[in-house]
């Protein structure tokens, strides 16, 4: 008998046995699955364009964010191709090829290379400016790796026109667990930081969210002006995190319903508060919960609209004969294939004690009395973290929500005694730069790196390396160069009295960072009279 297939098959048998749920409850229909991988390539591609708008300011050399700034703010051995060249054609040739590795995994052709290409791709570019990174960036990775443990190509892709076999209608596994478990993780701990709050618990958490004018947007200005519905929809929200085990436990309309919730939830914040792309990759996870009678009651609605439908079938049928031309590229190899799947189970197997079970278990209470400096979970911390698949604390907006707006005032000095904000571009002032505060951010991950600046890394590298960069090209842009540069933030306390009156708000100047340029010694520069 075949060694490897002996391993293999007992590796499972053991797996089973030490594992056994209720796979119904952990069970994902392979349309969700492929739902998911459609998804996924999308956020991928609307990223990767997103950030080139930011290009040379945050992903080359001339930049804020030079390698020398971005291997200082990773891990150690953190993985990142960004890291083999600082050429910015190369750089720009690295965005080009995660696109089209994203097509790949959008179509579903050599699904499991895509998703394992996507997957290192993503990684790479966090790695290669991680000053612009969120928890949504955080959660993307997550459900990115988890992924590759599964058969997103099973359904509506070039693998499934190239399968011997129909597709299987469902998949319940050790993976599948991983990937909700990952979803429900990230809310309950969420949820029991915020509880720790009397805003959270009492409910007014999200009017005072939604008086930030620096993050909040579109329909978040309409939304302070009812507070009572704000008061009630934050509550229902904090209690939806902390029982969110049961989008695995309910069954049937259920948990349709209670999935609905979440999905309602993220589409309200992606419409009023400007937090990146959490709420959409919240919603792609949020997917795979969907049973198969909802994915049976979509493929009949869709086969019942009859307008174009005969284009529409028409299309479909050119799609799928051009998929079934791609080469199939296999190797059947039954040796290979036990190998394969024997790599596969146990890489899984480290990977959900690493990410799901340990740090579950480190929030226990005699996990948290137990304080070692290099232990178990530290040292594997350390390994996720060269491929950021960590798993943070899931702190968003919690314990304590923010009350507090920001706005950036940088006072400069022109070699020709001009005073100037050389953040906002105007003259020097500590007034708001924008009614909506949120404005003063060309991109939502521009107000991500304004939060690395603020907080200014190791030995004020961030600051420094951006007080730098002004001073190199001030001179480009106004014809006049810099002589010194401060960097302060004004802080306004928000409260419910003053969400809609932000003039009397109290406000306080702090500092962040003081720079001369060139030769010249820092030097504090007053505001004007």
């Amino acid at each position: 008998m075949n060694p490897l297939r002996t391993i293999s098959r007992r590796t499972r048998g053991h797996l089973r046995e030490a594992t056994y749920v209720d796979l119904g409850a952990v069970r994902i229909d392979t349309r969700a699955l492929a739902a998911f991988r459609i998804a996924a390539g999308l956020l991928i591609v609307a990223d990767v364009l997103l950030r080139a708008r930011n290009f040379t300011f945050f992903y080359t050399e001339s930049g804020v964010v030079p390698q020398s700034v971005a291997t200082e703010m990773t891990a150690d051995n953190a993985f990142s191709i960004y890291y083999f060249t600082t050429d910015p054609t190369v750089i720009a040739a690295l965005f080009v090829l995660t696109i089209l590795v994203a097509v790949q995994l959008i179509v579903g052709y050599r699904t499991r290379v895509a998703i394992v290409l996507s997957f290192l791709l993503v990684v790479s570019l966090d790695h290669h400016n991680p000053l612009v990174l969120s928890f949504a960036d955080t959660l993307f990775r997550m459900l990115l790796f988890w992924a590759i443990f599964l058969p997103l190509g099973e359904r509506w892709s070039v693998d499934a026109l190239h399968a011997d076999a129909p597709p299987r209608p469902t998949v319940a596994s050790l993976a599948s667990a991983a990937i909700l478990a990952q979803i429900v993780y990230m809310y309950v701990l969420n949820g029991y930081h915020k509880r720790e709050s009397a805003l959270w618990t009492g409910g007014e958490a999200t009017p005072l969210i939604m008086g930030l004018d620096n993050t909040t947007f579109l329909l978040g200005d309409g939304m302070r002006n009812v507070p009572t519905l704000l008061q009630y929809g934050g509550m229902t929200w904090y209690y939806m995190m902390l029982f969110a085990w049961l989008l695995v436990l309910l069954r049937g309309n259920a948990r349709t319903l209670f999935v609905a919730m979440f999905l309602a939830g993220h589409a309200s914040f992606a419409i009023t508060v400007r937090i990146g792309a959490f709420p959409y990759v919240a919603i792609a996870g949020l997917l795979l919960f969907l049973q198969t009678p909802v994915w049976d009651r979509l493929e009949a609605l869709v086969r019942s609209v009859s307008l174009e439908r005969f284009r529409l079938v028409h299309a479909r049928t050119e799609l799928e004969r051009l998929g079934s031309r791609l080469p199939r590229a296999r190797i059947d190899s039954e040796t290979l294939g036990h190998v394969r799947t024997t790599v596969y189970t146990l890489a899984l197997v480290v990977a959900v004690v690493s990410l799901l079970v340990v740090p579950a278990l480190a929030h226990l209470p005699v996990a948290q009395s137990v304080d070692e400096e290099d232990g178990p979970k530290e040292r594997i911390d350390d390994r996720a973290d060269a491929i950021r698949v960590s798993q943070p604390e899931w702190t968003v907006f919690a314990p304590h929500p923010r009350t507090v707006d920001r706005y950036y005032v940088f006072p400069a000095e022109t070699e020709g005694g001009e005073t100037v904000d050389a953040y906002n571009e105007r003259p020097l002032t500590y007034e708001r730069p924008h009614d909506e505060l949120q404005k003063q951010f060309g991109t939502y991950r521009e107000r991500f790196y304004m939060n690395s600046v603020r907080r200014g890394g190791p030995d004020d590298i961030v600051s420094e390396t951006l007080a730098e960069h002004l001073c190199e090209t001030w001179a480009e842009d106004h014809g006049e160069a810099l002589s010194h540069v401060n960097m302060y933030y004004v802080v306004e306390d928000v409260t419910l009295e003053t969400i809609d009156e932000p003039d009397e708000r109290a406000r306080e100047i702090r500092p962040i960072y003081s720079h001369g340029c060139g030769d010249n010694e820092p030097k504090a520069i007053d505001p004007p009279e």
